[in-house]
């Protein structure tokens, strides 16, 4: 019953929100409302796009799944940055909400989406560290070489075509070397596993297309005001607009991902939780800033360059370090209670402190401990050197 309950939620937010705009009712509220009513739509739209994915994986080929099904996982937040972009081409002012919320979802990602899940493994069991499929090291590998490549682009201040041809690269590599490794079954938790046992062939399929299209149309009517509705909120309320697109919008559109993932730890599985949220950081860090410039270049009509101001190239520069640092922290493929808190504590901390000296420092600071890692353990020099050198799986590596 708990699992119906779910399901019928998830369909009625983005419903409602429909009749709102097919009645000519959406727009009679004040825009925090309006906002708040799109983002509630758009986070029922995306837990029927997560339970889509899982139950579709069992009948079309691995290839398939492995691009087309992880890209509409992550469509909720593509929808919003794609409004960005498209709309920076048209208002320059929209320019830095692009960057704030590709920045703001890959940061929310590791430091509250990764490390909550050591502290429930934690609460769970009692155990001070969780540890990770060797299956991972290609995910880790690919994260490595985006996140090396984008430091370049705080130097450069640009964001433009040559940067979205090699994140994209490096996003198709990662495919193809994952469609290289050993399938393994994936087991299903939540509304997904209720239907699937409830259900034959048929009605599954069917199930599944229903909640695409349905998701997918709800998330199309439902990006532009959620996002719009942001600004205008920051703007009336005199609160940083910027922050505001960079950890609500994420924490809306992502709080499927990290649901399943938190089913995952509580059902004993740690790894495979943790396995999905780095998926999503991979595909954020090169497939979602990859898109970026190509939207905004097809809405300018011309192949542009999206310039990046002062604060978009700290912002960067900051998400890149704690990408660098949370590489390192894994790398052995041990993750443990104490290095959760750090990256959860720098993750908090950031909001706090929203100054250009703050950020170039928290950068700092991530890059710091990251040396300090990679001088304190041989097992993670050793493991970060085989990101580079190496192919294949590797078994896990022990603390020194």
């Amino acid at each position: 019953m708990v699992h119906l309950v779910w399901v019928i939620g998830a369909f009625v937010a983005p419903a409602v929100w429909l009749v709102l705009l097919a009645t000519g009712h959406a727009h009679d509220f004040n825009a925090g409302t309006e906002s708040l009513v799109a983002g509630i739509s758009i986070v029922g739209a995306a837990f029927l796009l997560g339970w889509a994915c899982e139950l579709a994986e069992e009948d079309v080929p691995p290839a398939f799944a492995l691009i087309v099904l992880a890209l509409v996982a992550v469509l909720p937040e593509y929808a919003v940055d794609m409004h960005f972009a498209w709309k920076a081409a048209e208002d320059p002012t929209y320019l830095p909400y692009a960057v704030a919320n590709m920045t703001g979802a890959n940061r929310v990602l590791i430091g509250f989406g990764w490390s909550s899940l050591v502290f429930i493994w934690w609460a769970k069991r009692r155990q001070t560290a969780m540890n990770v499929d060797a299956d991972r090291r290609i995910e880790l590998k690919f994260l490595l070489v985006a996140t090396a490549y984008s430091f370049l682009l705080p130097i450069r201040h640009i964001l433009g075509p040559l940067d979205s041809l090699i994140f994209i690269s490096i996003f198709m590599g990662y495919v193809f070397a994952s469609l290289g490794t050993e399938g393994h079954e994936e087991e299903l938790v939540g509304p997904a596993a209720w239907i699937h046992e409830r259900v034959g062939t048929f009605a599954r399929r069917a199930i599944v297309l229903t909640f695409l299209v349905f998701a997918c149309i709800a998330i199309w009517f439902s990006a532009e005001p959620f996002a719009d509705g942001l600004v205008s909120i920051g703007r009336a309320c005199e609160i940083d607009e910027f922050i505001l697109i960079q950890l609500v919008a994420p924490l809306a559109s992502e709080s499927p991902e990290f649901i399943v993932a938190i089913m995952f730890v509580l059902r004993g599985r740690p790894s495979m939780g943790l396995g999905t949220l780095i998926s999503s950081k991979v595909n954020q860090w090169t497939l979602l800033i990859g898109t970026l410039p190509i939207v905004y270049s097809i809405s300018a009509g011309e192949v542009l360059a999206m310039p990046l101001d002062a604060r978009q190239n700290e912002e960067l520069f900051l998400t890149s370090a704690q990408s660098l640092f949370a590489i390192a922290v894994l790398a052995n493929l041990r993750f443990s209670l104490l290095e959760a808190s750090v990256l959860a504590v720098m993750f908090t901390a950031q909001w706090f402190f929203q100054s250009t000296e703050a950020r170039i420092m928290f950068a700092w600071v991530y890059l710091i401990l990251t040396v300090a890692i990679l001088f304190g353990s041989k097992s993670t020099r050793q493991a970060m050197l085989e990101l580079v050198t190496r192919r294949g799986k590797h078994a896990a590596l022990t603390e020194d």
